[in-house]
């Protein structure tokens, strides 16, 4: 049918009246060693139109897939019909950028160093807009794809990029996410959950999936978001903790989970969410939680591994923009202990004072800093915190309850992962609960009653996706 209307123009609002039978290709597609098209080929694209430049007659656009894949497409003035050239230029002069494009054409040899397709071109047969976007849109994509070093420099010449605030990308998340490095980033998060599973599954875990609405909190010390639950006070939770924990009650001893995490807590650092995804996992063990650590040590192996072989264009194109190198690790846990820790602090001229506080982001820093020259790795785990930081479920040091069966993980001085040995015995999590002046309420009740039922030992741990 497409015979009978003119090979420009606007579509039709796409409402599934019915089928065309066109076969879309993707630009990926057109080139590499897996390449399935070759010049002469004719094609239909759709995308994005990510440039346009019109001028006399001729025109050279760019389509835009998927973010980071794009593929220039030309027309020139056919001298042989020239009131049919003269209506196509019109018409392409009338696109605007970000609107979305189908067209049809040949593909031809070509040298464009600036598309990810740099040996062949489209040469335009057909081409309609799908959907229009607005002459004046709230930022370029353009702009939003520099990096900040960039952005520095220009601002001492005659023009300078646009410096995009905060507020005006999440404001405007949708385009922000058409940068080619923040889509990469969503691509990347989606690969760590998928590897996260993998190793799960292939270590005898299974994914479970934990009440968000619940009685009461499900973290002593951080902040809770309550709402009205038909008259009575429910709780957004803070974390799965303790129904992980009941899981192992339950006799499922692997379970891991990904799911929305909520934490009232006004903190103003970019390290600290509201509401974040967490990975957590937990297990039962038989005499140490080291076993715990060397399974976490695994996943972690796994995705850093899987990050860098699976995702490879998409890390690179991130690191166009936001730099960085791949995360070095040591083939076993490399487990730093609470007190060569402090020690190091010391050296490194921090005053920690009884060596029982929670660490500052400075310290976690400059332990980084000092694990990577001693130990050679981005990645450590940190063992034996005082028990007077950890939550009340945390087992205590068999040798020095001061001390706790408690771990957090850091990549560079980040912490990106807390975990610990969970106390299994019931009079002793009601000890530590009086401890902490926690009163046991409704939301702790069949917490506790699932122990005295009996309950493998167990360990366990909470990554956060975004960290």
């Amino acid at each position: 049918e497409q015979e009978k209307y003119e090979p420009f123009g606007d579509m039709a609002r796409i409402m599934s009246r019915s089928r065309t039978g066109r076969d879309f290709v993707n630009v990926a597609d057109l080139e590499g060693d897996d390449a399935k098209y070759s010049p002469g080929n004719t094609v239909w694209l759709r995308g994005r139109l990510h440039s346009i430049r019109v001028k006399g007659g001729s025109c050279f656009l760019v389509l835009r897939q998927d973010s980071f894949h794009t593929v220039q497409a030309v027309f020139f003035k056919d001298k042989e019909n020239p009131e049919f050239s003269q209506k196509m230029i019109k018409y392409l002069k009338s696109l605007t950028e970000e609107s979305v494009i189908d067209i049809e054409g040949t593909l031809e040899e070509a040298d464009v160093k600036s598309c990810s397709v740099q040996k062949m071109e489209v040469k335009i047969q057909r081409i309609h807009s799908v959907t229009k976007a607005g002459a004046i849109l709230p930022f370029l994509v353009e702009d939003a794809s520099r990096s900040e070093a960039e952005v520095d420099a220009s601002q001492e010449t005659d023009r300078p990029f646009p410096r995009l605030g905060q507020e005006l990308r999440l404001d405007n998340r949708w385009m922000d996410l058409r940068a080619p490095a923040n889509n990469a980033i969503m691509r990347v998060q989606s690969m760590v959950c998928q590897l996260f599973r993998e190793s799960l599954y292939s270590q005898g875990f299974i994914e479970i999936h934990t009440p968000k609405l619940i009685a009461g909190e499900s973290e002593s010390g951080a902040g809770v978001f309550t709402t009205d639950y038909f008259g009575q006070t429910a709780c957004l939770a803070q974390s799965p903790q303790l129904y992980k924990q009941m899981a192992i009650s339950s006799d499922l001893t692997r379970v891991f989970e990904i799911g929305p995490v909520f934490r009232a807590e006004n903190s103003h650092t970019r390290r600290h969410l509201c509401e974040f995804t967490g990975l957590d996992l937990e297990m039962a063990i038989n005499d140490h939680y080291m076993e715990t650590l060397e399974v976490i040590h695994n996943m972690f192996k796994h995705i850093f591994n899987g990050l860098e072989s699976r995702m490879e264009k998409e890390l690179a194109v991130i690191r166009q923009q936001y730099a960085s190198e791949p995360v070095t690790f040591t083939e076993e846990p490399c487990v730093i202990h609470w007190p060569e820790a402090m020690d190091i602090l010391k050296d490194e001229g921090f005053d920690i004072g009884d060596g029982m506080s929670d660490l500052t982001g400075a310290m976690e820093l400059a332990l980084g800093k000092a694990v990577k020259e001693k130990y050679g790795t981005d990645f450590f785990m940190l063992d034996k915190y005082p028990m007077e930081v950890r939550p009340f479920y945390t087992m205590p040091d068999p040798n020095d309850p001061k001390y706790s069966n408690s771990y957090d993980i850091f990549i560079r001085g980040q912490e990106i992962c807390s975990g610990a040995q969970r106390c299994h015995d019931p009079d002793l999590v009601m000890e530590a609960l009086a401890q902490k002046g926690i009163e046991p309420g409704e939301g702790l009740e069949s917490y506790v009653q699932s122990f005295h039922d009996g309950v493998f030992p167990h360990a366990g741990a909470g990554i956060g996706l975004e960290r």
